[in-house]
């Protein structure tokens, strides 16, 4: 167990000067106590080891450029809902942060940790680019990364869904359907999430015994680009389902079918991924993989828990659940000849 002596003879320094250091005194300077809290860090030292009772802190650090989470219709909200209902009634002190890419480039995540006495955290939101991102391959505090995975550091555990589960359940049941032109229109593949839905799309077609190519595959970063570049051509060659990476590009691709004259379910079947709240009250109402978000977040407490329990649990998948609306229907002949 390091203790403020070990940085000090680290250092070459007293130890009046480290606990200085670590609580914001004035009279250290910026450069000594950056040195004093990247040393504390490497040698693993936790702050709250000073104390005989201390108040277990952890948080839910939100990339708030990628999530939204303040209100009851927004992705995340449900998911904060679910961690706090298990981790308040443990006794820990939650706190919610929102971060941004800039914030990251200037603190590294066991410095920001180590700052706020947080023990543990559980991560929202974070694309492959965010800075973070790679400190978490090395990071000593434990930290859960809801739908995203870092292999090799036993501090870390991911938690989400069994995408390739879902993705099985959207080609069993468009196949049921008699579906067998179907095509996959995504958001941008950077992050692992949408990486990881889009190998399972492959994946599940080829098991299927359909085949994927260019002309029934299409990603972009803007979903805008996504509706008006990829599925005008899934409609001209003939697509009779469209497998969405998410709600809200399933959710534009039927108005944007609708302006093309192409009825949903009849010309053409779309399927969502995740299930959002507005996925019911689409028109028609969304055929969709639920993702239940309070589950979710209470299973980011049990692997956070578990972390700080020295049990390096690594990946914990909910099963998926195909919620079947009026998005999807049996193949008709309108379909098959590809005409609106």
């Amino acid at each position: 167990m390091t203790t403020i002596q070990d940085i000090a003879d680290k250092l070459g320094i007293s130890k009046s000067t480290v606990s200085k250091a670590l609580n914001d005194a004035p009279d250290v300077s910026e450069t000594l106590r950056k040195q004093v809290l990247e040393t504390a860090v490497a040698l693993d030292y936790t702050k709250l080891r000073r104390y005989k009772k201390p108040v277990k802190k952890i948080c839910i650090l939100i990339e708030k450029e990628n999530i939204e989470y303040l209100e009851s219709h927004h992705f995340a909200y449900d998911i904060i809902i679910g961690f706090r209902q298990l981790a308040e009634p443990a006794g820990f002190e939650v706190e919610t942060v929102p971060v941004d890419t800039d914030f990251q480039k200037n603190t590294s995540y066991d410095i920001f940790m180590l700052e706020h006495d947080y023990t543990g955290s559980f991560v929202l939101g974070f694309s492959l680019n965010n800075p973070w991102i790679n400190d978490f391959k090395n990071s000593h505090t434990p930290a859960v990364l809801f739908d995203n995975y870092v292999t090799g550091n036993p501090s870390t555990a991911y938690v989400g869904i069994d995408n390739n589960e879902g993705m099985e359940l959207i080609l069993n049941h468009l196949t049921n359907l008699g579906h067998k032109k179907i095509a996959y229109l995504s958001g941008s593949l950077g992050s692992y999430v949408l990486q990881m839905r889009h190998a399972a799309f492959l994946h599940a077609m080829r098991s299927h015994g359909y085949k994927t190519t260019a002309e029934n595959i299409g990603c972009s970063y803007y979903l805008s680009e996504c509706i008006e570049k990829h599925l005008p051509r899934f409609l001209e060659a003939g697509m009779t389902a469209i497998i969405c990476s998410h709600d809200n590009i399933a959710a534009a691709s039927i108005t944007q079918c609708r302006q093309l004259g192409y009825k949903v379910p009849e010309d053409i079947s779309i399927i969502g991924f995740d299930d959002l709240p507005m996925a019911a009250y689409t028109s028609p109402p969304l055929t969709t993989v639920r993702q239940d978000r309070t589950e979710l977040g209470k299973s980011g407490f049990f692997a956070l828990s578990s972390l700080l329990n020295n049990i390096p649990i690594s990946t914990f998948l909910l099963h998926a659940k195909l919620i079947e609306r009026k998005t999807t229907s049996k193949v008709c002949i309108s379909q098959k000849s590809g005409n609106p």
